[in-house]
Order: C-alpha cells, then structure tokens, then sequence
C-alpha cells in the first residue's frame, strides 16, 4: 500500500509575497487561501477595530502596515476595499509612487473590471480584477467556502493565464467577464443574493408576527428546494399564488402586509408583478386569469400613494 502523502503547502517556497490594502471581510479569506497554496502573505493594512480582528484571525503573524508600507513589500497586492473607493485609492497609489514596476495588482471588486487600474498600469504595474462570487462573513469559514466558487475575471489579455491560475489556486473557478459586461454583472450578482438576504430576512420577521417559534427551520428546507429547483429550471420552477393567477389569495397577501409590515408591500408587489410577467411569458399563467391579478397589483400600488 502507498504511503505517499500530499505535502504540506507551508513547505514549499512561497512563489510571491502577497499583502493586502484593506482588511474588510474579503482581502483576509483570499490571502489566507492564497498562503493554501504556497504563496506568502507579507502585510496587510487595516483601520478599524473590526479589520485588525478579522485580519488577525486569518492572518496571525502578518504585520499591519500602511497602505504605502504593504506596497513596498508584496509582490502580489490584493485591494479590497469598497467600490466608490477603489478609483481613488488607485489614483493615489500612482501618484505617490506607491506601485513598482512589474508588482500584480489585483482588486475585487465586481462592477469594475481591469480599466480602473490604469493609473497603476501607467506606473508599471500588472492589473487583474479578480471578484470571488461568494458572500462572506469576515471569518475562517470563508476559506473554505472559496472551495469551486465562480470568480469574474478581467485582465489584460497577456494576463489572461495568470489571473486564471492565481483563481485556481484559490480553489475557485475562473469565469472571464469582458470590461464593459462588468457593470451588468454586478448587477446580476446584487439582484440574486443581496436582495435575496432581504427577501429571507422579511420573510422571517413576518412568520414570528405570525406566531412561527422557528422560521429559519421552516425556511430552511423550503427556501433550498426552491433555489435548487431555480437554478435547474428556470422559469419552469414558479410556483405559488402569482404563478397560478389567485388574485384573491394575493389580494389577502397585500391587505395583511399593509397592517403587519407596510415596509414589505411595495417589495411584495414589485416582486409580484415581476413574477407574473415570467409566469406570463412561460406559459404559467392563464391570460384569462392573469387580468384580475395585475388588476390587484395596481391597486396595491394605488393603496402605496395615499
């Protein structure tokens, strides 16, 4: 019987020095999988108290350093930080002489793609986006949760290969976005999970008023079976009182929000008219029927105005 074991990656030489401008919930977690994989986190820089934790957590024994500080010393330079500040923080660099010739830059951020580096570019520098589609939460779970996840890659395309590899080697998967399809990305990625948290977060407030002792237990299998049952089919996966034209049972829905939760009617019927266009098109929902439904619908944007 073999008794080969896979190496530890601590022993192999770190292939570059890695630092990270911007300790928020996402800069730690791809250091922390980039050290996984043999390269060598040097710096990172971070203000707030909660930065200093997270970077502390995953990556123990890494100094903190200004921006400039972790500049100097990386060859391999994630910045992550907000989107509004990325320009900015890149003009900046490059103009304080910040960026060596030949270090990678890469930032994380979703609506941009390589475009916003060229400041850096300028200076010599080597521009990747490289956006994680992953939510994170600012802790060691998000390592492994980079495990196959899907990256938006934008590069020049003579980094092609090497921004593929870097996304690899973090576990994910590169998916190549082009410059200008990045804002309409983003956008995808907002609609399907940040408003999904939302959504859910709404729908548990409204089971407790409801008398529901454990609403994430009751979400739980009913929200997964809906999003696996989304991802196969589409469209074909509507169900429910929109889908089926109830417009009584709709109607019920908007009188009950308006007294219990009047912050969720105007999302309820947004979400509700968008419902019945898809059921509409996909042959779901009966013509017939779907005229009193949209008829309770601008009546429930009528009830928003007074």
């Amino acid at each position: 019987m073999s008794t080969f074991q896979q190496p530890d990656p601590r022993d192999r030489p770190a292939r570059l020095t890695v630092g990270v401008v911007g300790a928020g919930r996402v800069g730690p977690a791809l250091a922390a999988s980039l050290q996984l994989a043999g390269h060598h986190p040097v710096a990172v820089s971070g203000v707030s108290d909660a930065s200093k934790r997270r970077a502390a957590a995953l990556l123990p024994d890494v100094p903190l350093m200004t921006p400039a500080e972790v500049m100097g010393r990386a060859e391999l330079v994630l910045l992550t930080v907000p989107d509004d500040a990325l320009p900015g923080l890149v003009e900046g660099l490059a103009e304080t002489g910040a960026v060596r010739p030949g270090q990678l830059l890469v930032h994380t951020s979703g609506r941009y793609g390589a475009k916003v580096l060229d400041p850096a570019l300028r200076a010599g520098a080597l521009p990747l986006a490289l956006h994680p589609a992953m939510t994170f939460t600012g802790t060691p779970v998000d390592v492994q949760r980079l495990a196959g996840c899907s990256f938006g890659v934008t590069a020049p395309e003579e980094l092609r290969l090497a921004a593929e590899a870097l996304v690899i080697e973090m576990g994910g998967e590169p998916e190549w976005i082009a410059e200008s399809a990045r804002p309409l990305y983003h956008a995808a990625l907002a609609l399907g999970a940040n408003h999904l948290v939302t959504l859910v977060a709404q729908s548990m407030e409204l089971l407790r008023t409801a008398g529901v002792e454990a609403p994430d237990r009751m979400l739980g299998p009913l929200l997964g079976a809906a999003l696996d049952n989304a991802l196969r089919s589409g469209d074909a996966a509507l169900t429910g009182p929109v889908a089926r034209g109830d417009a009584g049972t709709v109607a019920a829905h908007v009188a009950e929000l308006r007294e219990h939760a009047p912050g969720a009617v105007a999302g309820y019927l947004a979400m509700a008219r968008a419902t019945a266009d898809r059921a509409l098109a996909h042959g779901l929902l009966k013509p017939e029927l779907a005229e009193d439904l949209l008829g309770v619908l601008a009546n429930g944007t009528e009830g928003d105005a007074r």
